[in-house]
């Protein structure tokens, strides 16, 4: 990992990034859309149906904002991400009330209090580790008074999670971030309330789908493949 490196710029995978991580996800038995959903169903789990301001923090081509609109018929979506490349892919798909701006990954474009919801999916391990408690206060600035965050994470206690990642071309840099150190610096960045649920027990194959409605019942396991925290302002 070069010294300089802050962030990790997808602006050279933006066009075929889906098809890349299709075929790195592939040994899960799901693809790369699938990925992006089931976080956002995992969110209507907490949140309603209302006319909530929400912030894609590290939107990429704007896949999760593509489900948030699907679930979510009233909120109010806003994506900012480093790759400016990756931004025109996520306007282009034209998702309705929604917006997306390329920033530069510490000063989050917004005035305080903004929004209600602020989501982060896979973009921490991209972003050097020195720098994580200060774009999780600036995450806090933005959002309202009890306003909610959720951040996911690979989680690198999983052999298949860390095979994937040592094999896909845009994982090279990253630093994969162990729950534990995830729930530390959140905690240090005056967030509250803070709670860890693990998920993707089993491959998504056939065979093995029966075995998945086993998985709320295990999210306090840590060996799930990815884990989520969801907090609170």
């Amino acid at each position: 990992m070069s010294e300089q490196r802050q962030f990790d710029n997808f602006d050279e995978f933006a066009d075929d990034y889906r098809d890349i991580h299709d075929d790195a996800v592939k040994i899960s038995g799901a693809d790369s859309n699938y990925f992006s959903e089931y976080k956002v169903i995992e969110l209507k789990k907490y949140e309603a149906d209302e006319a909530l301001n929400l912030l894609d923090f590290g939107c990429g081509d704007g896949n999760s904002c593509v489900y948030f609109r699907k679930h979510f018929n009233h909120i109010n979506i806003h994506g900012i991400d480093i790759s400016e490349e990756s931004i025109k892919i996520a306007t282009d798909k034209k998702i309705a009330n929604s917006d997306f701006k390329a920033f530069d990954g510490l000063s989050i474009p917004y005035p305080d209090n903004t929004f209600d919801l602020v989501f982060t999916s896979m973009v921490f391990h991209h972003v050097e580790h020195k720098l994580h408690e200060a774009i999780l206060q600036e995450i806090r600035r933005v959002l309202q008074p009890g306003g909610r965050f959720y951040i996911f994470e690979h989680n690198p206690h999983n052999p298949i999670t860390r095979k994937i990642v040592n094999e896909c071309v845009f994982d090279k840099d990253a630093v994969l971030l162990k729950p534990s150190y995830c729930k530390k610096i959140i905690n240090n960045a005056g967030f509250k309330h803070v709670a860890l649920n693990f998920t993707l027990f089993f491959p998504r194959h056939r065979l093995l789908q029966p075995f998945t409605r086993l998985e709320p019942l295990m999210s306090w396991l840590p060996i799930g493949a990815q884990y989520y925290i969801k907090t609170k302002k």
